[in-house]
């Protein structure tokens, strides 16, 4: 189905919208392109989905096109169109028209950091959400520019927000971590196929480099483990940490650690 354009594009529609989250497409469906009508969650999902995509697509294309096992063969119509597939699917929906073994390691790396971070919360799409990275990226902003407030479109991000987005990057570094170095303990492979492996099952993304089907049942269980840590526990997390913040009535004297 590589070449038929039906198929292609609808799947790239259909994952990439699936991808958003069913709050961002309630609000595109009630106030369609009428953009002041949006809240922040759909503005930052949607600009950093778009972001990712534009990222991943000439990002993919670059590093292979010249690739005979990938896109060396195809024409450039092809190649930017098999770039896009592959940047779409990375953050979801797991179709291949490239087989991830064949792509080079600088590809499989970039296939790894959009794997991970995933779609929309509240989506079909797994990952640690784009909500998360525009989070920490807008924390980042205004920590360089030397701002006191994390904002975004005329809006200022509750702290409380920011310490939850960090909090389950941290999280999904950790178990990815733990997994790559228990599958390369395993299998003793180099870090490229687990890492590549354990953010796949992580993210839910359906995406493989080969290494599952070669796993012995200790390494079978630590994916299946990792792929209901990443699913649930990750969702369960950040809402426990939504619900467990509360207001203390006084405050302990403020203290700034050496940091860098």
């Amino acid at each position: 189905m590589a070449h038929d354009p039906v198929v292609f594009w609808a799947l790239i529609c259909a994952v990439f919208l699936g991808s958003l989250g069913f709050p961002v497409l309630l609000v595109l469906w009630k106030h369609q392109w009428h953009l002041g009508r949006w809240n922040l969650h759909t503005r930052l999902t949607v600009e950093f989905s778009v972001l990712l995509m534009l990222v991943g697509a000439p990002g993919f294309a670059a590093l292979e096109w010249s690739n005979v096992a990938t896109l060396g063969g195809e024409s450039v119509a092809d190649k930017l169109q098999n770039s896009l597939f592959a940047s779409v699917m990375m953050r979801s929906g797991g179709f291949a028209v490239i087989e991830p073994s064949d792509t080079r390691s600088s590809t499989m790396f970039i296939t790894d950091a959009l794997m991970f971070v995933g779609g929309g919360s509240v989506s079909t799409a797994g990952g640690v959400k784009v909500t998360t990275l525009a989070v920490i990226f807008l924390a980042f902003l205004a920590e360089a520019r030397g701002q006191e407030d994390t904002t975004a479109h005329g809006r200022a991000l509750p702290t409380s927000s920011v310490r939850v987005a960090v909090s389950v990057a941290g999280m999904g570094l950790t178990l990815v971590s733990a997994s790559a170095l228990t599958l390369m303990v395993l299998t003793g492979e180099d870090l490229g196929r687990p890492l590549f492996e354990s953010i796949s099952a992580f993210a839910t993304c359906g995406l493989s480099s080969g290494l599952s089907a070669e796993l012995e049942p200790a390494g079978v269980y630590v994916l299946s483990g990792l792929m209901f840590a990443g699913r649930v526990g990750i969702i369960t997390f950040a809402t426990a940490l939504t619900m467990r913040a509360q207001r203390t009535r006084y405050r302990l004297p403020t203290e700034r650690p050496i940091i860098g």
